[in-house]
């Protein structure tokens, strides 16, 4: 898994910025599913490699959940 991922998102989640991991998510889920469009070249390793960041993301993503029965934050950063 990529270093700079993870400090990317380590970052993201240190700052609080829920809609930058969103809009990071969204970002590698386009990129995922242009490779899996490629014909002519196996482009397995590069697909195993955004799936890895996906779940990185994800589980950052998880950890600004807010814990149950508690009010969510604003989402306005």
């Amino acid at each position: 898994m990529s270093h700079a991922m993870q400090m990317i998102v380590a970052g993201y989640v240190k700052v609080r910025d829920r809609r930058a991991l969103t809009d990071l998510l969204a970002h590698r889920r386009k990129v995922l599913s242009e490779l899996q469009a490629v014909s002519g070249i196996n482009p397995a390793n590069a697909i195993s490699a955004v799936h890895d960041e996906i779940g990185l993301i994800e589980a950052g993503l998880e950890e600004l959940k807010a814990p149950p029965g508690t009010l969510p934050e604003n989402d306005w950063n």
